[in-house]
């Protein structure tokens, strides 16, 4: 079964292997095969569920609210996102104002068919809102019994830090980060990873696998594969495009030996080694088919030897991505419409 950690500085609990629906549910995959797959979720011991308004522009939402319907509400730990645009993108259809606070997490609760969600988050930082406007909203969701606990996504250091302190003063917690993290992509190790550890805050990483790289089966010298994520627009092949040349794809095959050595398949590997940093509170995975996730949870628990984590490092080399800089590139300057 898959194991629990803390999020955050906080008495709260999630699955260490966390289901998200970014690219999956309302799009990729039809409605059925969506709720077969969280119910596989939770048949492999997998309570915790991340979605957000703006995937499938809200369809997403409303497809976990549907499978999830009937389960003991408080046995699950479901998660959504506030920022990106929903609906037609009217002026306040976007971003972090009181305004689309109040009128998106009521959407969200009726979507997810639920009276509360555990965390909500910022899915990025808004330059275009006060901060103060956003945590005073924050806030207010809290007290009215909406959300349990406060999260964001991407922010860098400063921004968690001006964020935590903010939090602290109108009493509510900011308990979580939401940002992409995997062996070839370790750029909040730098400054967010240290600054989250000072404040009590946990990483929740999305895109562990590097958006299927780290599978191994986007092979050098070798069209991508028929269907695969790389050929999708809307299933973050812009994301992946930085990891498509030879030099990468190469050093990713040389992880091989070292999952057989450890006894796992590649995406266990890779979903292991992000659960090795202490401050990282779960992997968000996803899966199109049920039977993903029997491979991925067998990545819980398991403990990587220092010659296994120092074997990674030397078969990655060059291809990793650790500068601390890009983590100033991820919200937009100005909202999206």
């Amino acid at each position: 079964m898959v194991a629990y950690r803390y999020l955050g500085n906080s008495g709260f609990k999630i699955s260490e292997i966390t289901l998200g629906n970014w690219v999956t549910h309302g799009s990729q995959v039809g409605d059925d095969a969506a709720i077969k797959t969280v119910h596989a979720a939770l048949d492999a011991g997998i309570t915790t569920f991340d979605t957000a308004d703006t995937y499938a522009n809200t369809a997403a939402e409303t497809v976990l609210g549907t499978a999830l319907e009937g389960q003991r509400r408080e046995s699950l730990e479901i998660f959504t996102k506030v920022y990106f645009p929903t609906g037609p993108g009217g002026p306040n259809d976007t971003g972090l104002s009181r305004k689309h606070i109040m009128d998106s997490i009521n959407g969200s609760l009726k979507r997810l068919g639920t009276d509360y969600v555990d965390l909500y988050q910022a899915h990025r930082f808004d330059y275009e809102t006060p901060l103060e406007e956003t945590f005073q909203a924050f806030a207010d969701v809290v007290r009215q019994g909406k959300a349990l606990y406060i999260g964001v996504s991407e922010w860098t250091a400063e921004q968690l830090r001006e964020g935590h302190a903010l939090a602290k003063q109108l009493g509510i917690q900011l308990i979580s980060n939401q940002p992409q993290y995997s062996m070839l992509w370790r750029v909040i190790e730098g400054k967010v990873v240290p600054t989250s550890e000072e404040l009590g805050i946990s990483q929740i990483v999305w895109s562990p696998m590097a958006q299927g790289v780290l599978s191994g089966k986007y092979l050098p010298g070798q069209p991508v594969p028929e269907g695969s994520r790389a050929t999708d627009e809307k299933s973050g092949a812009n994301f992946i495009k930085r990891f498509l040349n030879d030099d990468t794809l190469e050093a990713v095959q040389r992880l091989k030996p070292i999952a057989d050595g450890a006894g796992l398949t590649m995406p266990q590997l890779a979903i292991a080694w992000v659960l090795q940093n202490p401050n990282i509170a779960a992997a968000l995975v996803g899966a199109s088919r049920p039977e993903q996730l029997q491979d991925t949870v067998k990545a819980s628990g398991v403990t990587l030897d220092a010659d296994a984590l120092a074997a990674i490092d030397e078969a990655l080399g060059d291809a990793v991505f650790s500068d601390p800089e890009n983590t100033y590139e991820v919200s937009p300057k100005q909202r999206l419409v």
